[in-house]
């Protein structure tokens, strides 16, 4: 086993700690993580998203060039000065070249492989990390604790699969979560930066969370905005919560979402405020439940309450609204103030980067992921 802080670097008590996946060959050469191409492109990303002054950085940048006047050593030793300086450490999941071809998925087995009791999930499907390479999760687990920085950086899948144990990077980058390896560290996942020189669509995304993480390095907790949404009331807890927080508080603008199954609504939300809601569901089918309504005078109401708030005088916003509207329109309403859609907002801002809800998510707010909040065992409705 290789021994805890013989292949990474900077100081041991950091307040940000970048990890990667594996080494590359240049990485393999040099001992150290991020050190070739993929390190360089981390630097520059960091020196523009965290607005770090050019000392060191353009020594360190130039020195990891295979022909650089600079050897290894005398680079390495600048790359210190330079984490110790921002307080920054960094280390690899594997800190080895995997070997035949440099893949990822060379220290991969398939499952029919498997000793009994494995019990880690797959880095994707089918391809599972041999059991020979797994002590490096408790080198890597040491090095973190004794580290115990405010932040961790999981660079790439495979970073994810040992500090959150989720491989769904493009769908969990950008939100910050603890760890399920170091309990108590605050992860915020990201794409690798040797991923960013393969897709270079994915810079400004990498950037943008790298701008989250200078926020999210100052405090260790994982805070999240305070929400209120009623999401299964009964006619008269609605009839009072819509009275209350819009027809009397008469907001400025009121965000909309509807959500569909079979050509159908299925429920509508409505958020006059931040940090309140309410969803009146219809139909909710992976509840078996056909009605959600006792009666069908009760169910006309509740559309009869929609109606008031979609055709009454105050702005909405919609995220994607064109797809709501449409079915808004069959159902008989009019809405009177569609005013701003979100996602029609942002693609005018940054017409090159996604513009679903959960990337929106990811980049604008503080919320969890929606795809690790649906693995979270035990989640409840009303939570």
């Amino acid at each position: 086993m290789i021994e805890a802080f013989s292949k990474s670097i900077g100081p041991r008590d950091a307040t940000v700690a970048f990890v990667s996946e594996a080494f590359t060959e240049r990485e393999e050469a040099v001992g150290r993580p991020f050190f070739g191409a993929g390190g360089q492109e981390l630097l520059r990303m960091l020196k523009e998203s965290w607005d770090l002054p050019n000392a060191y950085i353009t020594d360190v940048i130039d020195g990891m060039w295979p022909e650089s006047r600079l050897s290894p050593s005398s680079t390495i030793s600048i790359m210190e000065l330079l984490l110790k300086k921002h307080s920054i450490f960094m280390t690899s999941v594997f800190p080895f070249q995997p070997q035949p071809n440099g893949s990822i998925e060379d220290l991969c087995v398939s499952k029919k492989e498997l000793p009994e009791g494995y019990g880690l999930p797959p880095l994707k499907m089918g391809k599972y990390f041999a059991p020979e390479h797994l002590e490096h999760l408790e080198r890597l687990r040491q090095e973190l604790t004794e580290v115990n920085p405010t932040l961790i950086i999981a660079m790439g899948n495979t970073a994810c699969w040992a500090l959150l144990g989720a491989t769904n990077i493009s769908s969990i980058r950008g939100t910050v979560t603890t760890s399920t390896l170091v309990p108590g560290c605050k992860v915020l996942p990201t794409f690798h930066p040797v991923g960013v020189l393969r897709n270079w669509a994915w810079r400004p995304i990498v950037s943008a969370d790298l701008m989250k993480a200078k926020r999210e390095k100052l405090f260790r907790e994982v805070i999240r905005p305070e929400r209120e949404v009623l999401v299964s009331p009964t006619l008269a807890e609605a009839e009072s919560w819509i009275q209350e927080y819009i027809v009397d508080a008469n907001p400025p603008l009121i965000s909309v979402d509807i959500e569909t199954r079979a050509g159908q609504i299925t429920c509508m939300g409505f958020a006059p405020r931040r940090d309140r809601a309410i969803v009146l569901p219809f139909w909710l089918p992976e509840q078996g439940i056909e009605n959600y309504w006792p009666t069908a005078q009760e169910e006309a109401s509740a559309w009869m309450l929609i109606k008031k708030v979609l055709e009454g005088p105050w702005p909405l916003l919609f995220q994607n609204g064109m797809y709501d509207l449409q079915y808004l329109y069959k159902m008989g309403f009019r809405p009177k103030g569609c005013l701003h859609d979100t996602m029609l907002l942002h693609h005018s801002l940054f017409p090159e980067l996604q513009k679903g809800l959960g990337f929106l998510g990811s980049i604008y707010t503080n919320e969890a992921s929606w795809k690790l909040l649906r693995k979270q065992e035990g989640l409840k409705k009303d939570e």
